[in-house]
């Protein structure tokens, strides 16, 4: 799926690249939802998503896939870890994981 609406709690993202598979927890017979997903993050939305991905969990809607779940990150990078000049837009790629 390219170009998929991902909302993190209440901010709507418009990833690339997305990948959703399963897996089972160890010790567990849970199977548990496992995203993964490229997005753009300019310099004026970067306090905003940097503040939102400190939180760590989140409630996660993929409308496209009518799904909906509590993840915490489990991967996270930045092609830019300072985006505070302007006009800047840096490549994020995100994994979540579903928590119980």
């Amino acid at each position: 799926m390219t170009n998929t609406i991902i909302w993190i709690d209440d901010t709507k993202v418009y990833a690339s690249n997305f990948k959703e598979e399963t897996h089972e927890e160890a010790n567990s017979h849970q199977h548990n939802r496992k995203i993964t997903f490229d997005f753009n993050v300019t310099s004026e939305e970067y306090h905003h998503i940097a503040t939102l991905l400190y939180k760590m969990n989140f409630r996660i809607r993929i409308p496209a896939l009518d799904a909906e779940f509590n993840a915490s990150i489990t991967d996270y990078s930045t092609s830019i870890t300072d985006l505070y000049k302007p006009d800047q837009v840096a490549d994020y790629h995100l994994e979540l994981t579903e928590i119980n």
